[in-house]
């Protein structure tokens, strides 16, 4: 009671407010003295050397199934045993075999559809089809059409673009987007396209059309083309916007514009009032008048990569049966058209940095005499370029028992161009990741962001999706917008070196680099691997969280 008066006169004084608190500034971590030493030994020089090699000419751009992606192979499972890794891969070696199957449609494919009497037909490339991976020669009989806007059921979002919509039996056609309320991790996941292929079948269809907006380019249309990992039974294992046997489609394929535009005239509806409603947050399905028959044939190319698995054994005797994974994808583009003089795709930053960063981890790792509670992976993937196939491999089916897999730090394009002062963590807000993540940037003295540009979708572009995927909480720690000038537009100057460099031959060692920030994405993402491993508890899924429902079981 002798407080009350106090606490009347605090509005009068102006100092009582109900505005919340902000959240207390995170703590950092207790970090073992060991572990302090072993995390100042990381050498900018080491990362310099690692991205020079991988990103050498004579890798030729690290090509899965060339002679240049096993040099680069070699090199990873060397690096790996001299920082004591132990092999961790499939008989007793370092690698895990994926067997990737590029598929080509045929010439010759047979596309009808037929419109009800009176009614417009589609213009005659209107329709293109993906190969089948499974079958050379598949055929769709004639099945009605529906359109079903983004192709999303999203309940946690209280949105479903199949709502009164029969879609069984039928080829869906879709438009690649999400509605604006979505946050933007959701929206980026809502889009991937073999999540939109999975609920188009768990809706009854039995194709999907990926629709555009954009005219067509002029020219002669080219044969689509996709690359599938087959597994050991020679069904298709992965395959980004396919899926097979049960719960999959028999069709999927692209709509054009012109096409898109034939399919809802048809129905009595256009483009534009589908498009304000899908703009304004409302589904827009609609049933469309004809039918779709389809008859092609795919040719295959099968050839074999790998994936290089290493790992560090836990101190615990029950937890070291449980796994933090650190990965990075080792392939990039070979060697393709060329750009200012050059054809040699090297992939320094993108993502030859993203290795070196995991190995210089594995090089503290052997530095640390006692080793954390949990055991560590070191996982460098192949045919990420080609839709986060190996990741995507691994993840389904993992070297070790695939329950003790309990997170996975990624690292991926860290663009190592300007000091690291700030962090974007895409995908660690929708679990208990977001702990160590803000433990480890408090540690470093780094602050953490919202991402500067959701539009770039770069949670699903990358390997941590393959783990969301299989309900395994990931992350893929990009840079911030902080800057030394306090300008605080990194971004912007990203984006500039983006048009330039990314997916291009001039991703070199001629380009610009900032190793000493590289040094800190290693000592970054190594302590939100350490702490993960110390915890007394895996990391979860937030409750109710979107990617805990659609892929965790919650």
């Amino acid at each position: 009671m002798k407080f009350l008066p106090l606490l009347l006169l605090l509005p009068a004084l102006g100092l009582l407010s109900l505005a919340p608190l902000p959240p207390p500034a995170p703590t950092a971590p207790a970090v073992p003295k060991p572990v302090r030493r072993a995390l100042e030994q990381v050498q900018p020089e080491a990362l310099r050397a690692h991205i020079a090699y991988l990103a050498d000419d004579r890798l030729l751009g690290r090509k899965p199934g060339t002679p240049g992606y096993q040099l680069a192979v070699d090199y990873v499972v060397a690096q790996l045993k001299e920082r004591g890794a132990e092999p961790a891969g499939e008989n007793g070696g370092f690698t895990q075999r994926v067997r990737l199957r590029r598929a080509t449609v045929q010439p010759g494919a047979d596309v009808v559809y037929q419109p009800p009497t009176g009614r417009a037909s589609l213009p005659l490339d209107a329709v293109g089809l993906y190969p089948h991976p499974e079958q050379p020669a598949a055929q769709l009989p004639a099945a009605g059409l529906v359109f079903a806007g983004y192709g999303i059921t999203a309940p946690q979002q209280n949105y479903d673009d199949y709502q009164g919509l029969d879609a069984r039996g039928k080829v869906v056609v879709v438009l690649r987007g999400a509605p604006r309320t979505f946050p933007s991790t959701v929206a980026a996941a809502s889009q991937d396209q073999t999540l939109l292929v999975r609920t188009a079948a768990a809706h009854g269809a039995v194709g999907v059309l990926f629709a555009t907006l954009r005219p067509a380019p002029a020219g002669v249309p080219r044969p689509l083309s996709t690359t599938s990992v087959v597994g050991p039974d020679g069904r298709v294992a992965a395959a980004r916007g396919f899926v097979s046997g049960p719960g999959g489609v028999a069709l999927t394929g692209t709509l054009s514009a012109a096409g898109l535009q034939a399919l809802l005239r048809n129905a009595a509806t256009d483009t534009g009032q589908v498009m304000a409603r899908l703009r304004q947050g409302t589904p827009a399905p609609v049933a469309l008048p004809g039918t779709l028959a389809a008859r092609w044939q795919s040719a295959y190319q099968d050839f074999d990569s790998y994936n290089v698995v290493g790992k560090i054994t836990g101190s615990d005797a029950k937890l070291r049966e449980e796994y933090v994974v650190h990965s990075a994808h080792l392939d990039h583009l070979g060697v393709g058209a060329p750009v200012r003089g050059d054809s040699i795709y090297n992939g320094a930053h993108d993502n030859a940095s993203g290795v070196a960063t995991v190995l210089e981890i594995a090089g503290i790792y052997s530095r640390l005499k006692h080793k954390p509670r949990r055991s560590i992976l070191f996982v460098l993937q192949t045919g990420e370029e080609l839709g986060l196939l190996g990741s995507a491999y691994f993840a389904a089916r993992p070297t070790v028992p695939a329950a003790q897999l309990v997170a996975d730090v990624n690292t991926d394009m860290p663009t190592i161009i300007a000091p690291l002062l700030s962090i974007v963590p895409l995908g660690a807000q929708h679990s208990t990741l977001a702990g160590p993540v803000a433990q480890a940037a408090a540690y470093l003295k780094l602050t953490v962001e919202d991402d500067p540009e959701p539009e770039q979708n770069r949670f699903i572009r990358s390997d941590q999706y393959s783990f969301v995927a299989q309900g395994i909480p990931a992350l893929h720690i990009k840079y911030g917008n902080r800057t030394p000038d306090g300008r605080n537009n990194l971004n912007q100057q990203v984006q500039q070196w983006r048009a330039l460099t990314y997916h291009k031959p001039q991703d070199d060692m001629n380009g610009t680099f900032d190793f000493a920030a590289g040094r800190t994405y290693v000592q970054l993402n190594f302590l939100v691997g350490y702490l993960v491993a110390q915890a007394p508890e895996r990391p979860h899924w937030n409750p109710n969280d979107y990617f805990g429902r659609q892929f965790g079981g919650q």
